[in-house]
């Protein structure tokens, strides 16, 4: 493979691995996740509740045991538009490319076990997409303004910061403008960040430190307060294994969830300019501690609990791309694939030729453009 293709397929599946593993442990503390599995959680573990069908009426998913859930449902389903777009994408691209992926074509989802519709499986928030923009004919760039402010677009946008590789500004405009029809405030703030994100793992050289301070760069408002601090107190931790009261005292001025994780007051996941999502600046945090390391990066988000499977699969999608495809243990992702009976370095390798495409293309413009304004300022 080109470094890209290694980078891309590390990003991609290192994500889905991330995704997997935290399946089983989301929307549980610490204490619990021990108290269930007699210690902390080192790989893929059977589904939190054993009777998981009826544990959660309205999320009847089984999670764990190697499952992948939304988060990679929608990452490989938008790197899916870009292969039918062939170009950079923008809100309207949501609107014409991925309404028709959630809604048209039975998958297999890990969760139900079964074909399904993607938007049969994918949450609250993120069914808000086809509502508005499907059945509402929103304006697909204000379509966002209403809904659900979380981590839901941000949970999915690597492939944004892959085809924007070695430019992070160009990936925080692309999601910024994208993810427009699907979420606002700081849930949309949070996705062209972690697109950033990606974007500098991505380039040659890149770093733990080197991301972190793109992220810092780009970030507004309450994102940018709850990086820097979950970051500057990750600095001083070394290990994810103790660091999991800092790390929330960090970011709880900023996250409107509450420490009891499903019990939420009448303020939480609203608009905000001082808040922020907990996920990303969580999975920074645990990229920092681990000094770029996907084992440690994933391995402590899952075991943060909270929201688990979006913490490790930005954290495994940020470390995958710094580290390439052998930074994620081949066992995970064989084990995975297996389970959820998904190819999980295939995404990868089809999200790199895009960029291939696209960036040429980018080239091209840049040099007409640069011609023409030579020819404008010549006396």
């Amino acid at each position: 493979m080109t470094p890209l293709e290694d980078r891309a397929t590390g990003c991609v599946a290192g994500a889905a691995v991330g995704d997997a593993l935290g399946g089983a442990t989301e929307g549980w503390t610490p204490e619990q996740i021990v108290e269930r599995y007699g210690g902390r959680v080192e790989g893929i573990v059977p589904p939190y509740n054993e009777d998981w069908r009826n544990a959660r009426p309205i999320a009847p998913y089984h999670k764990g045991d190697g499952h992948i859930t939304d988060d990679t449902l929608m990452t490989h389903a938008l790197i899916r538009v870009y292969e039918k777009a062939g170009r950079h994408l923008d809100a309207y691209a949501m609107a014409e490319h991925l309404v028709p992926e959630l809604m048209g074509e039975r998958r297999w989802i890990p969760e139900l076990e079964a074909e399904a519709l993607p938007l049969q499986r994918i949450f609250l928030a993120e069914k808000w997409i086809v509502a508005r923009l499907h059945y509402g004919h929103a304006d697909p760039r204000e379509a966002g303004v209403g809904n659900i402010v979380n981590c839901g677009a941000a949970m999915y946008v690597a492939p944004v910061g892959i085809v924007n590789a070695a430019d992070p500004d160009a990936a925080y405009a692309e999601a910024i403008d994208l993810t427009g029809a699907h979420q606002s405030s700081y849930g949309r703030e949070a996705a062209g960040v972690m697109a950033a994100a990606v974007a500098e793992a991505m380039r040659p050289g890149g770093t733990a430190d080197s991301v972190v301070a793109a992220c810092l760069r780009l970030a507004k408002d309450g994102t940018r307060a709850a990086i820097e601090a979950v970051c500057e107190a990750a600095a001083g931790l070394g290990h994810w294994e103790g660091s999991f009261e800092t790390l929330r005292a960090a970011v709880r001025p900023y996250d409107t969830v509450a420490d009891t994780y499903r019990d939420q007051g009448l303020g939480a996941r609203r608009p905000s300019r001082v808040h922020s999502i907990e996920e990303l600046p969580l999975a920074l945090g645990m990229l920092v501690i681990a000094k770029g390391d996907y084992r440690d990066t994933v391995l402590g988000g899952v075991n943060y609990g909270r929201d688990a499977d979006s913490i490790a699969s930005m954290g495994g999608a940020i470390a995958g791309a710094l580290g390439g495809l052998a930074a994620v243990p081949a066992e995970w992702v064989e084990q995975v694939g297996a389970a959820s009976r998904t190819d999980l370095v295939a995404p990868g390798r089809a999200i790199a030729a895009v960029t291939r495409r696209v960036r040429a293309g980018d080239r091209e413009r840049r040099r007409a453009a640069e011609a023409a304004l030579a020819e404008l300022d010549h006396p």
